[in-house]
């Protein structure tokens, strides 16, 4: 029996199969804004990620260039080198660094809904803190709800519910 070929792709069909043009320059923009965004990063945020040698050299290198023409290609090449890293880790990292700030916003959401709180009811509140965060101290937790109150009375600047929001956060250790 001889072998049967398979028939050849008609037009249509070929174009069906890869990505248009625009669909990869799209792509293209989408890994050169991905490293950008990574550029932008301090170094210590920087080392949380899974990049190559030469990822990070490139990462480095664009600190020196001055030249806006010279940076745009810089960028290119940069979108070029992150085409060969693990962007699901990368994309992980990032997860994983919002599902922390987004834990952090929550938490000082909290303290300003404690120093509300506490501006307004006084001491009862300042008794449920401590039941709560049992190593706050006290003494000052109160001199500082009472003299915010008598800020908020007197309609002066909040300094000393800065100074409450701030000792609340140091007790909580945020």
């Amino acid at each position: 029996m001889p072998k049967q070929r398979p028939e050849p792709l008609t037009p249509d069909e070929q174009e069906e199969l890869r990505p248009s043009k625009s669909q990869l320059k799209r792509e293209m923009h989408a890994l050169q804004a991905l490293g950008e965004t990574l550029i932008a990063m301090k170094p210590s945020e920087l080392a949380r990620f899974p990049l190559s040698d030469d990822m990070l050299r490139a990462i480095e290198e664009t600190g020196r260039i001055r030249s806006h023409e010279g940076r745009r290609r810089h960028m290119q090449y940069v979108g070029k080198l992150i085409r060969k890293e693990d962007l699901d880790a990368i994309q992980g990292v990032f997860d994983a660094v919002e599902q922390e700030k987004e834990q952090r916003d929550h938490a000082f959401h909290r303290l300003e809904k404690w120093r509300d709180r506490l501006i307004d009811e006084g001491d009862p509140a300042v008794d449920a803190f401590l039941a709560e965060y049992p190593d706050a101290d006290r003494q000052t937790l109160r001199q500082l709800v009472r003299n915010a109150k008598r800020e908020k009375e007197q309609n002066k600047p909040p300094a000393s519910a800065r100074k409450l929001f701030k000792h609340l956060r140091d007790s909580v250790a945020l």
